[in-house]
């Protein structure tokens, strides 16, 4: 079809039709180039044509199970008919959108329902991603208290903008970029280390994920809460980071519910809001803080977001927040989550590289471990001299060749496998997921076979790396 001007029009069918098939030559030429040599590397450099639910589709019709949901982004799986439908109401209502001189209705009313689930907090302030809700916590937690400094928890990962990253527990992501803000790490769970730096006098907040996304380690119980009562004592925030463990992903709504007495001054949330449409990220507060913060006209624009609150981010919050309520997603979570959980963990006896299964609801960590037999453990430590993780990528890649089911090595030197699929998953697929592992079991305590062969292409890669 041709436009006025004679030109042909933009068709986006037809460009993916002309143009789809270069997906992997684009994004080395003009992208990250180090991601297709990574895909190619491992096998996963597939092509998948479309997706619905907790399943991707290659072009035969095979049908793939996502256990990784987008790194939390596809709460509800893909293409909720709910939320497609938000969005399409959205566009044609044609709104006088982000004119920055009114105030839209959909900012008030996902604010209103969010601030629901969180009965203690107050306000909210919307951008358009997890790190930037982390950058608006960490200026808020600084400003309301008069303070520079901000605790972090070692391996917390918290963003990778320069201030998310200055609280990032992963020295990998922070090499090379510094200088860094001027914050400290102390360990996940210590309170004598959290009060040792208190006594400084400095600190403004400590942020914390109730459960790390690196490795799944939960902060040990009564800490959030013991945590909390010694920062207040200190007068300095509480600050949960739940972009990836909040809106129902550990069975609750958020994973700090899981321990009583808890109430963050500051609370950051995204990814799944999003319905894996619209990027949208909101930092929850207490009245105070954000009065603080907004406290005359003249500051009315002192921390704000171009593209935050528009109209297309707003009804799909909104429509996720609907979901989840309607269908109960959270309680489902729950459920599913406790019956894959309590399956894997029945493994740990019967597969000596099998250490651990930990987590809550459908945020889940398989731990592997040294093993006890002699051949076994021989080729463990070969793999382990190479590079830490190797064994954990060994079994990542035949679930996904042979099995058809995407996971994640859960962090870089990590030997744990993290399973963060979307929350409609159903017991089909918890049948699908644990019949596939133990295969993949079965296979790396036989001894030999294709997977021992790919454990040497890793080991071959690494030492080629260093």
């Amino acid at each position: 079809m041709t436009g006025p001007s004679g030109k042909q029009e933009f068709d986006l069918a037809a460009l993916l039709a002309e143009r789809g098939a270069e997906r992997y030559e684009l994004h080395a030429r003009y992208l990250n180039h180090q991601l297709p040599r990574m895909l190619h590397t491992i096998g996963f450099d597939k092509v998948y044509e479309r997706a619905e639910g907790a399943h991707f589709f290659d072009a035969d019709g095979n049908d793939y199970l996502d256990m990784l949901a987008g790194f939390g982004v596809m709460g509800l799986g893909r293409h909720h008919p709910v939320v497609r439908r938000a969005l399409h109401d959205v566009l044609d209502a044609s709104l006088a959108d982000l004119t920055r001189f009114d105030c839209q209705p959909l900012p008030g009313l996902l604010a209103e329902r969010l601030l629901a689930h969180s009965p203690h907090l107050d306000r909210v302030f919307f951008g358009n991603s997890g790190t930037e809700a982390v950058e608006t916590a960490l200026k808020f937690a600084r400003f309301a208290t008069g303070r520079p400094r901000v605790l972090y928890c070692a391996h917390a990962f918290h963003g990778l903008t320069t201030g998310s990253l200055s609280v990032n527990g992963e020295d990998g992501f922070r090499d090379g970029f510094a200088p860094l803000l001027p914050d400290t790490a102390v360990p996940l769970g210590d309170l004598d280390a959290l009060a040792r730096e208190l006594r400084k006098g400095d600190v403004a907040a400590l942020i914390v994920e109730p459960i790390q996304g690196k490795g799944v380690y939960e902060s040990p119980p009564g800490y959030l809460r013991a945590a909390q009562e010694l920062l207040h004592r200190h007068k300095a925030l509480l600050i949960a980071d739940e972009v990836q463990t909040g809106l129902g992903r550990t069975g609750d709504f958020y994973a700090y519910q899981h321990e009583d007495g808890v109430e963050p001054d500051l609370v950051c949330v995204a990814k799944a809001l999003s319905g894996g449409y619209v990027p949208v990220g909101a930092t929850l507060g207490r009245d105070w803080i954000f009065k603080k913060v907004y406290s005359s006209m003249d500051r009315v624009l002192v921390h704000s977001a171009s593209f935050g609150a528009n109209a297309q981010a707003m009804a799909a919050g909104l429509a996720v927040l609907s979901v989840m309520e309607n269908e109960e997603t959270v309680a489902r979570a729950r459920a599913t989550g406790e019956r894959l959980k309590s399956r894997l963990a029945a493994l740990v006896d019967e597969y000596e590289l099998l250490s651990e299964v930990r987590g809550r609801g459908l945020m889940i960590g398989i731990e592997f471990g040294r093993p006890r037999s002699l051949k076994l453990r021989s080729r463990w430590t070969v793999l382990q001299a190479a590079r830490k993780g190797l064994f954990a990528q060994m079994v990542v890649v035949p679930l996904l060749q042979r099995h058809r089911i995407l996971t994640q090595v859960s962090g870089d030197h990590l030997e744990v496998i993290k399973l963060i699929p979307p929350l409609v998953i159903d017991d089909a697929d918890v049948d699908r997921f644990v019949t596939a592992f133990t295969a993949v079991m079965d296979d790396a305590h036989s001894g030999g076979g294709l997977m021992w062969d790919f454990g040497r292409t890793l080991v071959k890669q690494a030492v080629a790396n260093r």
